[in-house]
């Protein structure tokens, strides 16, 4: 019934779509577009069906849509809609690998009040305000879209009891290693030399302000999308040059030495539009790079 409700009052290209139901004697099921790729973490992990690895900017565009989606479900209807369920499993891909936000049935309308105090979600994904002050508002959703973030880059779940103790909590340890500049024990062995340095360092800065204590420190989900879009086009600045051109970066730089200009956070009445219900437009390679400042010329 929730996730009826919640469908009935969304549409968006980046939220899967509710078909129809069968409610008919024992039987209660609910039947949605089908989604030929399955799960963002089929293809994260080694349960990959078809042995195919996602690359970094492949990456970057499936985290860019799902956050499109979860922005729609923060701002894009009447009342506010809290996903609580954010995770690699509930991201799925169509057969263009374009990802849609899947399962809403413990999804909340932030204009009604908790009718129980039981806490709702999955473990590893869980925003710690939420478990110590049950209070759960959209950065809820942004704290789990940021353990996200992290197995995209690690390939790794969020829990994984078979690792040591320090490292079975993907988003206490990954932090951790991030903080001591210990990047290369964290990022998944397939991606190494295979990303812009600069690139990286926009992800993780984007991961780490998701993952912060408390909501009010973290960004929406709007900021969070535009920081995706910069990583993004950064790594594409280093994959389209011409093999004879000089490289503007070296992939070999210390993590310490990086240095990328903030690309301050776009509003909602910027190229961005969020109300054009599910027709979503990204910026243009130039008015980004308009923001950049690059020493060396292409």
């Amino acid at each position: 019934m929730t996730e009826i409700m919640v469908l009935s009052k969304i549409r968006h290209q980046h939220l899967v779509s509710l078909i129809g139901y069968c409610d008919e004697k024992s039987e209660m099921i609910l039947v949605y577009e089908y989604m030929e790729k399955g799960t963002l973490q089929e293809h994260l992990y080694n349960t990959n069906k078809d042995g195919e690895k996602l690359s970094w900017s492949k990456r970057l565009e499936i985290c860019i849509s799902a956050s499109q989606g979860l922005h729609y479900l923060h701002t894009g209807s009447d009342a506010v809609i809290i996903h609580r369920d954010v995770k690699s499993t509930n991201i799925l891909l169509n057969e263009n690998n374009i990802a849609k936000v899947a399962d809403f049935g413990i999804s909340q309308f932030d204009n009604l009040e908790e009718s129980e105090m039981n806490i709702k979600g999955s473990i590893g994904y869980l925003d710690p305000e939420y478990i110590s002050c049950l209070k759960l508002t959209q950065k809820s959703d942004v704290y789990s879209f940021g353990v996200v973030l992290l197995e995209v880059l690690c390939a790794r779940p969020a829990l994984d009891n078979k690792l040591p103790q320090k490292e079975v909590n993907l988003a206490e340890w990954a932090i951790k290693q991030i903080e001591n500049g210990m990047v290369e024990k964290i990022i998944d062995p397939y991606l190494v030399d295979k990303v812009n340095p600069i690139s990286l360092k926009k992800y993780l800065e984007t991961v780490e302000k998701c993952l912060k204590n408390t909501g009010d420190e973290r960004p929406s989900m709007l900021d969070v999308l535009w920081d995706l879009i910069y990583a993004l086009k950064l790594q594409q600045m280093v994959e389209n040059k011409e093999p004879n051109e000089d490289s503007i970066m070296n992939t070999s730089l210390e993590w310490s030495t990086l240095i990328t200009n903030h690309l301050p956070s776009k509003s909602d009445d910027d190229v961005y539009d969020v109300n054009d219900n599910s027709v979503s437009t990204y910026p243009s390679e130039s008015q980004v790079f308009s923001k950049l400042k690059i020493d060396e010329a292409r």
